[in-house]
């Protein structure tokens, strides 16, 4: 997963909540149109994950939550609180749109609520190496899965942002190291062949 920043906030100033905000359906439509949410941990930083959005009308789980898979062969994610807030995107302009409260639950392998959660989570897991079954072994053996149920009042809404931009200084990568470069059929780069010295 690319390490994307947090979308920003539309470029308007702050206005009152517009009246009749249906929260939950603007959450729920939020979520599953993009495939695509961020994670804020309490320290301030952003996470963003390939999420499959579960709601409560599916039979194969609890809902309305995002369901999220990491580890050995999927995202990075690190160690989740119980309480993080969750950032959600507009599909059509890429902005934010919303950021909510949300609780963590990590489910426990071999459960109910993880086969149900594995049941949402490996149609939309698109690439996967291996058969699904394959998948799911990956999944028990090595990997997360996290129900993230986002709860109460927004953070943040349509017509009520925050000013602030939300960006994060750029992390230093891990230094490389320059190698020798291959042989090529005109030869290394810079070299002349069939030349006295």
């Amino acid at each position: 997963m690319p390490d994307e920043a947090p979308p920003e906030a539309p470029d308007t100033a702050p206005q009152p909540p517009p009246a009749g905000v249906d929260v939950t359906r603007l959450t729920t439509e939020a979520a599953t149109k993009s495939g695509l949410l961020w994670i804020r941990t309490p320290d301030g930083a952003t996470h963003p994950v390939w999420h499959v959005w579960h709601d409560d009308g599916d039979e194969r789980g609890p809902g309305p939550a995002a369901y999220v898979v990491s580890g050995p062969g999927e995202q990075h994610l690190p160690w989740l609180p119980e309480e993080v807030e969750v950032i959600l995107r507009s599909k059509d302009t890429g902005g934010r749109l919303l950021t909510t409260h949300a609780s963590v639950r990590t489910l426990e392998p071999g459960t109910e609520s993880w086969d149900a959660a594995v049941e949402v989570l490996r149609p939309e897991r698109l690439n996967a190496t291996g058969t699904p079954e394959e998948v799911a072994e990956r999944w028990r053996e090595h990997d997360t899965i996290h129900v993230i149920t986002p709860h109460g009042r927004p953070v943040e809404q349509p017509g009520h942002y925050d000013d602030a931009s939300g960006a994060r200084p750029v992390r230093p990568a891990a230094p490389t190291t320059a190698r020798w470069r291959p042989w090529h059929w005109r030869g290394r780069a810079g070299a002349r062949r069939n030349t006295a010295r």
